[in-house]
């Protein structure tokens, strides 16, 4: 007789070990199937830190989400003791007249949040570390920062544990079935289990798990590179914000300095560079490697030192680059939570809690109809 729950999750990364937690704090009987270790760095969660940004270009639907996951990342870092979320502040640079700096100053009007937008001359005077081109302009949000990104995920799988959850790794969900009682059931490589709710957030394998969003759907390989700073002191946390920058080159991303030696630069978000989940290793892309060292030569020239490392991870995009959360068409037991495009991370401390809110109550507080299914359909 298989083992009963009320909710399994299945895929433990930044979404899954928050559900976990959120659905186990509530008293909920739960459980937690990862295919890899916990923590692991096989998918789209490592690499120390995440961006949080308040002002959100990709839309202003998600500035009421990403505000709540920021209440939740400072709660879940003071249950723990050990912070989450570091107020860094936050800056977009990008051509003036560009959606990027339209869209999030809109957010900020739309949602009254703390912003300044800098010329060119003021972000290199605010920022000295910064080389903007003649026509960059920027949107500075003081509010936000980042995310420890692999430490909150130990955090929130260790506190669904605390709170009786169990999480099972090194476990893969072979498939699932739905059960005559309305639930279903869950088959690994190791037994099988039956709930009444699964909760499916596999990240980049979620083509493979529900092949309906297969087409939907396409994995791609980012880079993160980390660089000996040639002036350390400009990329102190407490003077350098994280920050996006739109250049012709591509769409980059960075860090202040923090628990790494090295000033971390991501690779152009929309390089495109399809991936296959079950590539053993995880290489870094010899073209992103070259589009780092450009990007630091010409924009963030104090930053560009010796290479201390570079590691590969995935996106997992939709069309219209938005979430999918959603209950699975025809199978209303279901609840999917993936792919995130490449921007949902900042948003798992609250994706956890409205998926717990999905699987318990059948709905949640926030709109989600950007995210729904039926856009594919």
């Amino acid at each position: 007789m298989p083992k009963s729950y009320d909710v399994i999750v299945v895929g433990i990364g930044g979404m899954g070990s928050a559900a976990c937690y959120q659905l186990a704090r509530r008293g909920v009987r739960v459980l937690g199937l990862e295919k890899f270790e916990i923590g692991h760095a096989m998918g789209s969660s490592h690499g120390l830190t995440r961006i949080l940004r308040l002002a959100y270009f990709e839309g202003s639907a998600y500035v009421p989400l990403v505000r709540r996951a920021r209440e939740l990342w400072i709660e879940t870092g003071d249950i723990t003791g050990e912070p989450l979320f570091f107020e860094t502040g936050a800056l977009d640079i990008a051509k003036e007249g560009s959606s990027i700096v339209e869209s999030a100053a809109r957010a900020c009007i739309d949602y009254d949040l703390a912003h300044e937008q800098l010329d060119r001359k003021a972000i290199e005077t605010r920022f000295p570390a910064f080389r903007p081109a003649s026509d960059h302009i920027g949107l500075y949000q003081p509010q936000s920062g980042f995310v420890a990104s692999e430490r909150a995920i130990m955090a929130h799988a260790a506190l669904a544990l605390h709170h009786g959850a169990e999480i099972h790794g090194c476990e893969a969900m072979l498939d699932w079935e739905p059960t005559a009682s309305g639930g279903v059931r869950v088959r690994t490589d190791q037994a099988s289990y039956e709930a009444g709710r699964l909760v499916l957030s596999p990240g980049a394998w979620i083509g493979q798990i529900v092949p309906a969003l297969k087409p939907s759907t396409k994995v791609t390989r980012q880079t993160l590179g980390w660089y000996n700073p040639l002036e350390p002191d400009l990329f102190d946390p407490s003077r350098f914000p994280v920050f996006t920058l739109e250049a012709d080159e591509g769409h980059f991303y960075g860090f202040p300095l923090w628990q790494h030696p090295g000033f971390k630069l991501g690779s152009p978000h929309y390089g495109g560079d399809a991936y296959d989940p079950d590539t053993p290793s995880r290489l870094p892309s010899p073209v992103h490697r070259r589009e780092l060292r450009a990007c630091l030569a010409k924009y963030i020239p104090a930053a560009n030192g010796d290479l201390l490392g570079l590691k590969a991870c995935m996106y997992t995009m939709t069309p219209d680059e938005h979430f999918i959360i959603d209950t699975l068409p025809g199978f209303e037991q279901v609840i999917v939570a993936s792919p995130c495009s490449g921007h949902g991370y900042k948003f798992a401390s609250v994706i956890g809690e409205v998926l717990a809110d999905l699987a318990t109550r059948g709905g949640s507080p926030f709109d989600l109809r950007m995210f729904a299914l039926q856009r594919f359909f």
